[in-house]
């Protein structure tokens, strides 16, 4: 295969799997791009989210005397949260802009020579391939890492948490007393919401096996709680004891109920991974088009 046809084919990629990202992109999409703050009391947009008024106020709190230790998971974490978030969304439509015009463009003109048209300009086409190629890499590999740290360590509900298959949040270590499973510290509350790569599992979404468990299992019935119930040792202290048609028994572990009938936490989740993948791809794509725009560059007669 040669040089010109694979300089081709690395341009094509990038224009097809960026078009795939424009439909699928959860912020383009519309899936995600609002979060509740608590400390603001209200919704912020991702697009146009004032990370400042949190830095300000955090600043202020520090010179007044407030430990950092105490400011960590409130408007430490808000800070760190919302410059990630607008990041993320920054990036997804700057990205994805320039992937679909460097592919475009770079797809064309390498059509053009393949039909042996302007292959006097073969030179200059590598190099502008060298260029975008290169620009592309950077700006996606960036959409790439703002991705993967919203996907893993950030959610835009916090009525949701983190729980196993079967619905359980804490299991029994002795009588009467019960161990957070996702418990970290105090006041680390978001440790124990489920976040956007958590929200693809089956226990967030519909889930009819989970359901009938919950309509026909005494326990799960008998043995729900709130992980908002553990102490600062990360512990819920109870007797908690459920009745079927044997007796009385212990709760060997503690459930939070269905939290979702319907299906788009999961449909979130996808956006977010697909996107991930894909960009990781057009990565790659870009790094080809660099290299062999290089190679054009140095010998146009290859083509």
């Amino acid at each position: 295969m040669g040089k010109g046809l694979i300089f081709f084919c690395c341009s094509c990629c990038i224009l097809v799997l960026t078009i795939v990202n424009l439909s699928i992109g959860p912020i383009i999409s519309g899936s995600v791009g609002y979060t509740y703050s608590n400390l603001l009391q209200r919704s912020y947009s991702w697009g146009n989210a004032n990370c400042k008024a949190f830095s300000d106020v955090y600043d202020d709190k520090i010179d007044s005397g407030t430990p950092k230790d105490d400011l960590k998971y409130s408007y430490k974490w808000a800070i760190n949260e919302c410059k990630r978030k607008k990041g993320m969304h920054d990036m997804e439509y700057t990205s994805f802009i320039f992937d679909i015009v460097i592919g475009f463009v770079c797809s064309l003109i390498g059509l053009l020579h393949l039909f042996d048209l302007k292959k006097d300009l073969v030179s200059t086409t590598g190099l502008i391939g060298l260029g975008c190629g290169i620009v592309g890499f950077v700006l996606t590999f960036v959409y790439v890492i703002f991705n993967g740290i919203v996907y893993t360590s950030y959610y835009d509900d916090n009525t949701i948490y983190k729980t196993d298959g079967d619905g359980a949040f804490a299991e029994k270590v002795e009588s009467g007393k019960y161990e957070c499973t996702y418990f970290d510290e105090l006041p680390n509350t978001h440790a124990l919401i489920a976040k956007y790569s958590d929200l693809i599992k089956k226990q967030y979404n519909y889930n009819k096996d989970l359901k009938d468990s919950y309509n026909e299992d005494p326990s799960k019935q008998g043995c729900q709680s709130s992980p908002t119930n553990c102490n600062a040792d990360g512990f819920i202290i109870a007797s908690r004891k459920y009745s079927d048609n044997s007796g009385s028994h212990d709760c060997e572990y503690l459930y939070i109920g269905i939290q979702s009938n319907e299906i788009t936490n999961k449909d979130k989740s996808d956006r977010f991974l697909a996107a991930l993948i894909l960009s990781l791809f057009v990565c790659l794509a870009n790094i080809g088009l660099a290299l062999f725009g290089f190679l054009l560059f140095r010998s146009p007669n290859d083509f």
